[in-house]
């Protein structure tokens, strides 16, 4: 897992020179024929990512996107009308039997199929009418890693030139060196305060919630750490009631129009007595792990490079073994 997530970096600036003629194609055509909605198709980790990809979507371009529910399709058989959206599918191997499913059925429901995968000879590649490489190489750990950021990346490159948002692109161009810078980050004060612990919460919003999601499953299936990913908004909607003294928080902000929210509620927490810890901003009486700034969207890929380490060193302290988590396996088999 350490020295998987550390080749993030190298991944990405590979990524990017790699796929910038097949998004310039993608972009184009979006941009010739709008489609009326964006569905996006994935499971695990690559949801998480689905989830980054549907506030950066909605928040750059204004379309509406929604996340598929791949039950619909390989339970039910109760596919909905596609007709002019576009589906993005993401998916590190393309071989997840309700996917391709899914996928399948929206294809024939009229949806335009771009397919963000890992292993480009899978089936979900070959149902694409987009195929954008993830370029991530072999991924040895079960926890997908440099996988994840890939996506994340190649996300962040489609939407830059769809939008035609020349700021994006060249903060994107820049990502590959501060992941380098991000992954050296040292958040070992994390560590020794979750070493012991029992539950968390992990706390993110907008283009972070994605990451907080993707920080949650790290924490179960790694660590054995029973962690809930919640939105900052919905924090004050019932499960505020669980948050007493000690009770330990993860809270990841980006520098954009929800910082100043997601650092307030950070501060109450910890004058409540949580074990608050934060990275991407300052909150009172919380603990900082330290960040990189830049472009608030690329933030959050610098803020889950900085997480990997340090799960990758918390689950070693916890006594257990972050590349094989117990009862999991790489590809899963969901049908």
């Amino acid at each position: 897992m350490h020295s998987e997530a550390a080749q993030a970096p190298a991944v990405v600036r590979a990524q990017l020179s790699a796929n910038a003629p097949r998004v310039a194609g993608i972009a184009e055509r979006l941009r010739a024929s709008p489609p009326r909605a964006v569905v996006t198709c994935a499971r695990g980790s690559s949801d998480h990512a689905a989830t980054f990809a549907r506030y950066l979507i909605e928040t750059r371009l204004g379309l509406l996107t929604s996340s598929a529910a791949p039950s619909v399709s390989s339970v039910y058989e109760a596919p909905p009308n596609l007709e002019g959206t576009v589906m993005i599918a993401i998916s590190q191997s393309g071989s997840s039997p309700d996917l391709l499913s899914t996928v399948s059925d929206a294809r024939h429901a009229g949806a335009r199929i771009i397919a963000l995968v890992n292993a480009e000879s899978s089936p979900l590649a070959q149902l694409a009418d987009d195929l954008l490489p993830l370029g991530a190489g072999a991924e040895l750990s079960v926890a997908a890693t440099k996988s994840y950021i890939a996506s994340l990346a190649a996300i962040v490159q489609l939407v830059a030139a769809w939008s035609q948002d020349a700021a994006l692109e060249a903060a994107l161009a820049a990502a590959p060196q501060m992941l380098e810078r991000a992954f050296a980050l040292d958040w070992s004060a994390a560590v020794s305060r979750l070493t012991a612990a029992q539950n968390l919460y992990v706390i993110g919003r907008g283009v972070g919630l994605g990451i907080a999601q993707e920080a949650a499953l790290k924490l179960k299936e790694t660590c054995g750490l029973h962690a809930e990913a919640l939105s900052a908004a919905e924090l004050r909607h019932g499960p505020m009631a669980l948050v007493r003294a000690g009770f330990p928080v993860l809270v990841l902000a980006q520098d954009d129009e929800s910082r100043t929210g997601v650092v307030q509620l950070a501060a109450e927490m910890a004058a409540q007595g949580a074990d608050v810890l934060i990275a991407g901003a300052p909150a009172a009486q919380a603990t900082q792990l330290p960040s990189i700034a830049t472009h608030p969207v690329i933030e959050p890929l610098l803020l889950a490079e900085s997480f990997y380490r340090m799960a990758n060193a918390l689950s070693l302290a916890r006594g257990r073994d972050p590349d094989r988590p117990p009862h999991l396996s790489k590809v899963t088999q969901t049908l």
